[in-house]
């Protein structure tokens, strides 16, 4: 391969991720915006507004005390599960690094127009490895806040606590909250990124495609008054 093959094809892969990411962002701003108009727009805001009014409703009544532990354990077994899955990933991206030589050729088989320079390779790997310690650390810090709020949640009103207030509580749930959805991102970070292995193209196709489904999942589901016609 002569140098000019070889910077048009690293070109081609630095381009790709620059343009993945710069496509992530900008959805996520234009997501952020919409929120700000509409505070009910997404499924995470929406969240947040029903985790605050979950809160108060469990401090309210020292008979949701059984509740409160069923809910936060349920929530806390799932970012547990899913930390649990990133450091499988990790330990595949890490095995599959150390048979580079031997895979490389059979993954650029569809790589049409990037680079196959070895030291890429390795950059890619260091990436996916970076998206999935991040999803493990969120994960982590997640299941450390509901920890924190399983002890807090259950303070009795009655005791007029200056700081175990439901507001207090509500602001530790919904960080909780925030990191599992950053954990999610992660892993939903994990597809142009994999698909990036095969192809620059592949990887920007990937990115549209996810940005098409986040878009549709991320909307919280319109609720139209239903009409009911005369039988």
């Amino acid at each position: 391969m002569d140098n000019f093959t070889f910077l048009t094809s690293l070109t081609n892969d630095i381009a790709s991720f620059i343009v993945s990411a710069l496509l992530i962002v900008a959805y996520h701003v234009y997501l952020r915006h919409k929120i700000k108009i509409d505070p009910a727009y997404s499924v995470q805001s929406v969240n947040r507004i029903v985790r605050t009014a979950w809160a108060e409703t469990i401090m309210q009544d020292e008979k949701n005390g059984v509740l409160a532990v069923q809910t936060l354990r349920n929530s806390t077994m799932a970012a547990t599960f899913l930390a649990s899955t990133s450091v499988l990933l990790i330990i595949g991206v890490l095995t599959l690094s150390e048979q580079g030589e031997k895979l490389e050729a059979h993954w650029h088989v569809l790589n049409l127009v990037g680079s196959i320079n070895p030291v890429l390779w390795m950059v890619k790997l260091l990436l996916l490895l970076l998206d999935l310690f991040v999803a493990f650390y969120t994960f982590s810090m997640c299941i450390r806040i509901y920890h924190h709020v399983g002890f807090m949640i259950n303070i009795p009103l009655r005791l007029n606590h200056r700081m175990i207030t439901p507001a207090h509580v509500a602001a530790h749930l919904n960080r909780a909250g925030h990191f599992y959805s950053l954990g999610m991102r992660s892993y939903y970070y994990l597809i142009p990124l994999v698909f990036w292995l095969f192809g620059p193209h592949f990887m920007l196709l990937a990115t549209i495609g996810m940005l098409m489904v986040l878009y549709r999942i991320d909307r919280a589901p319109e609720i139209t008054p239903l009409e009911f016609s005369d039988v």
